[in-house]
């Protein structure tokens, strides 16, 4: 009797159908704005997971500078359009905790950039900076953080999207270094 008691339940495990995976995520993608700073925290995420591997120094300096302007990049297109747009949409203290980590990256930046990846703390340097930018992405993106707020707002965070994309685009080409011949 055990052994069919066993072979039923079995057979019920068997043929039940999974109950379907609940997550956070709704079925609604995020907007332009959104998707693009996203976008963008992904990337440079990727260069940083990569600037780890590297063991050469001129491999090191060449996607150090990639990460730089990218961060370059992206916190003027924050700072110029994202952040005073919705200013009143997200809390005070997330914006100006923003700005201030904006602040530090960006001297980081220019610290790592006067050194050569020979130097002593170059490479502590730019995990740190890549630790700095981890943190702050989790707070623009985290339920309830920055992303979360404006997406609450009353901002057009489509058009929004459309004017960042442009100015990535004209920031891209002023600050990208000219090609050595």
């Amino acid at each position: 009797m055990a052994t069919t008691a066993k072979a039923d339940t079995s057979k019920k495990t068997a043929s039940k159908t999974p109950a379907p995976r609940r997550t956070r995520r709704t079925n609604r993608r995020d907007p332009l704005a959104i998707s693009l700073l996203k976008k963008d925290h992904r990337e440079v995420d990727a260069m940083f997971d990569e600037y780890e591997q590297l063991e050469k120094d001129a491999e090191k300096l060449a996607l150090f500078n990639k990460i730089a302007l990218a961060l370059k990049v992206h916190t003027q297109i924050e700072e110029e359009i994202f952040y005073p747009e919705e200013r009143g949409d997200v809390e005070d203290d997330l914006m100006d905790e923003a700005y201030v980590e904006h602040d530090g990256a960006k001297k980081l930046i220019a610290e790592i950039e006067a050194m050569k990846p020979s130097d002593e703390f170059y490479d502590a340097k730019v995990k740190v900076l890549g630790e700095y930018v981890k943190h702050h992405v989790k707070e623009e993106e985290q339920p309830g953080g920055m992303f979360s707020q404006a997406k609450k707002g009353d901002e057009d965070l489509e058009a929004m999207g459309e004017r960042m994309k442009a100015r990535k685009e004209e920031l891209m080409a002023q600050m990208k270094p000219a090609k050595a011949n």
